[in-house]
């Protein structure tokens, strides 16, 4: 299945960050070659910078990583934060990676909002809606062959206007629904946001005439969930999440349960409500073991995929 496809179900792998960094690297890949194996299509990396907990600064790099660990399947970056970088760096390194592995590497972009991350990078926050629509413009021709612009010699760019690396765009509002749309990328909707909202925001992105993927986050378990952990969690979500972002979530949108098929149609009934064509199931959590994590990824792999991908068809 190409990244993003309709029906895929896809793993989100987080850095367990109490772990030496030689050993974070070798977990990160570890999860994803079990993710392949035990049948997820793809996984997905993400970012943050400074030792913020749970994740990593290089979610690109990330995906390499992951992808030479993995027999088969896709990895995307989704999302990188596009504020922080070149545009045209992206395009190359996007680009590259996909020539070392055809049709295994997607990508998924976000403006940012961890003040953080900006600070580490001494870049300045205002503007951002108008530098990540320019960027993301400009990284889009790059990736689907229409505008290369100063990239048209670069080999690997020149060959995404035949393979094109696919993009969606996080979305939280239906301007940046409408602004993926134009653009003629996909759709990523966080993990809290609401089946509703979802909803609303993939109404938007049709009416204006999008029509590529559209990918939810959803949050599962097989067993006792680990609530306070989840918590804890969202507790740091609040603190940097926009107020006009928070007013749409819904708890901690997870789908938890000793039973996977009641997990499984939890999840489907979501990716129904909210109109998307494919899932990205999140299991870890900052204080989730190693072993814990990998205990997810088998029993979701072997317990959850089947009747999910039946109930979602």
């Amino acid at each position: 299945m190409t990244p993003f496809g309709p029906g895929s179900v896809s793993l989100r792998l987080y850095p367990h960050n109490d772990l030496p960094a030689p050993t974070i690297v070798e977990e990160l890949r570890a999860q994803a070659a079990l993710a392949a194996n035990h049948g997820f299509d793809g996984v997905m990396t993400s970012e943050h910078h400074g030792g913020f907990a749970g994740y990593l600064p290089n979610p690109l790099q990330q995906a390499g990583w992951c992808l030479e660990a993995m027999t088969t399947g896709w990895a995307a970056p989704c999302p990188l934060l596009l504020t922080l970088r070149p545009h045209a760096l992206v395009a190359e390194e996007a680009a590259w990676l996909a020539a070392r592995f055809p049709d295994r590497v997607g990508l998924g972009v976000a403006a940012g909002a961890l003040a953080d991350d900006f600070a580490v990078m001494g870049l300045a926050m205002d503007d951002l809606g108008a530098r990540f629509t320019a960027a993301l413009e400009a990284l889009v021709g790059m990736l689907n062959g229409t505008d290369p612009n100063g990239l048209a010699d670069d080999p690997a760019v020149k060959a995404c206007a035949a393979c094109p690396v696919p993009v969606l765009s996080a979305a939280m509002s239906k301007v940046a629904a409408r602004r993926a749309a134009r653009l003629g990328v996909g759709l990523l909707f966080d993990s809290l946001s609401t089946p509703q909202r979802c909803r609303e925001l993939s109404d938007a992105y049709r009416a204006a005439g999008g029509t590529g993927p559209s990918v939810m986050i959803r949050r599962v378990w097989i067993g006792t969930p680990p609530r306070e952990l989840m918590e804890k969690q969202l507790d740091v979500y609040r603190g940097y999440a926009k107020e006009g972002a928070q007013q749409h979530w819904g708890g901690d949108q997870l789908s938890g349960a000793t039973d996977p098929d009641e997990v499984a149609q939890t999840v489907a009934d979501a990716t129904a409500r909210a109109g998307v064509h494919a899932v990205n199931l999140r299991v870890h959590l900052p204080g989730v073991t190693p072993e814990g994590a990998r205990e997810q990824i088998v029993r979701l792999g072997d317990e959850l995929l089947g009747p999910l991908r039946k109930a979602m068809r």
